[in-house]
């Protein structure tokens, strides 16, 4: 039992605190850039379906581009020429050039992407409730914004659930891909590990295995949520 001794004393022992610290930051870029991913999908769904010419356009030159190059290279892209930008601005106001905090670009990067994929879903959601919720709401003289807060959002929720809690699953693995531009989230905490002390195997399975875990935990936190959201639904 080598093996076991070996996870024990240098998966779990040396390395587990920092492991469950990437695991934490994995968590924090995730669930920072699908709550990002979700404004970011209402705003352009509901930019899709106002029927005004440039919005609609603008709406679909992002879902397009988004969704067809891949997203790789859309972190890569968006992290660097990001920085440029705003060091160009910066050089423009005669400031010092900043450095861009890894955090935050990570999670407005995955934000950007997930909200084009958030907002067909959303889309589809709004088109599943039917009209007559939003013209009772205008015969009462409810404002658009409180037809948003109080209309829209709750009732397309039990159909946007699904597709949402499957993008929250895909999320968490994309939120590996953060590792290509140096930030110490699970995957890049794992290969570090791993490259130190030249226990591959032990501690990429480690990390599966932390994974699967989040995701089974995930799983039961979206269950929770769509029993509370689906309650006044009729069941089939």
């Amino acid at each position: 039992m080598h093996w076991v001794d070996q996870f024990l004393q240098t998966v779990v022992l040396q390395w587990g605190p920092v492991l469950l610290q990437g695991a934490v930051v994995t968590l924090q870029i995730s669930l920072g850039a699908f709550a990002m991913g979700l404004v970011i999908g209402l705003l352009v769904a509901i930019a899709k379906l106002s029927g005004v010419r440039a919005l609609v356009l603008g709406a679909n030159v992002y879902i397009t581009v988004c969704r067809a190059v891949p997203e790789l290279l859309l972190i890569l892209l968006l992290f660097y020429a990001g920085s440029d930008l705003v060091n160009a601005l910066m050089d423009w106001l005669g400031r010092e050039p900043v450095e861009i905090n890894g955090f935050i670009s990570g999670m407005v990067v995955l934000g950007i992407v997930q909200g084009a994929y958030a907002s067909e879903i959303i889309r589809g959601a709004i088109l599943a409730i039917p009209p007559g919720h939003f013209e009772a709401a205008r015969a009462f003289g409810c404002s658009q914004s409180m037809i948003v807060r109080r209309i829209l959002v709750p009732a397309m929720m039990p159909f946007a659930l699904a597709g949402l809690s499957n993008l929250w699953m895909t999320l968490l693995k994309d939120s590996a891909l953060i590792s290509v531009v140096g930030y110490n989230e699970l995957l890049f905490t794992a290969k570090q590990a791993a490259g130190s002390t030249k226990m591959y195997l032990l501690f990429y399975l480690s990390v599966g295995a932390m994974y699967l875990a989040i995701t089974l935990l995930s799983n039961r936190v979206v269950a929770h949520v769509e029993g509370r959201f689906r309650r006044w639904m009729p069941s089939l």
